[in-house]
């Protein structure tokens, strides 16, 4: 059971709905502008929230600047239930929008298994060499499914 305290600062049960908005809550603290990612577990468990949910793939660019500041959160494509196209082109233009120094990138799997598939393999390595071009910093790739995978604790950055 999860308590919640309400504006009477008493504690009641917390039904779904609380929990959802609780989690909303911690996502917007974390990824709101202008606050350090002071560690990978912070990024990792924010963008779990942002993207468990989701029924098709989704792909999401964390920009950040040269503190690993959070400038924005983008959602930038959206796929089916196994896959989405990813274009680098859209991605060094949306950091050239931000004007971000680094960023993360990270999608789901709605299978839940969360592996990297060799297409996201691929995918990263050419974004990390397009935005390589323009001094952008490529700080890991998350795939979320059950658990979240890790490119850069895995050594593939």
């Amino acid at each position: 059971m999860l308590y919640i305290r309400g504006t009477n600062n008493r504690y009641r049960m917390a039904d779904e709905q609380d929990v959802i908005f609780e989690a909303i809550q911690i996502y917007n603290r974390n990824f709101s502008r202008g606050e350090a990612l002071t560690s990978p577990d912070k990024a990792k468990d924010c963008i779990k929230l942002k993207l468990a949910p989701y029924e098709h793939e989704v792909f999401v660019c964390l920009f950040l600047d040269n503190q690993h500041r959070v400038i924005a959160c983008d959602e930038l494509f959206r796929g089916t239930i196994d896959g989405a196209s990813v274009y680098p082109r859209e991605v060094v233009k949306a950091s050239l929008h931000y004007n971000a120094a680094a960023l993360i990138i990270a999608h789901n799997h709605p299978s839940g298994i969360s592996d990297p598939s060799q297409a996201d393999r691929v995918i990263t390595a050419k974004l990390k060499e397009a935005l390589a071009l323009i001094d952008v910093r490529v700080l890991d790739h998350f795939i979320v499914g059950e658990t979240v995978y890790s490119f850069a604790e895995h050594g593939l950055l």
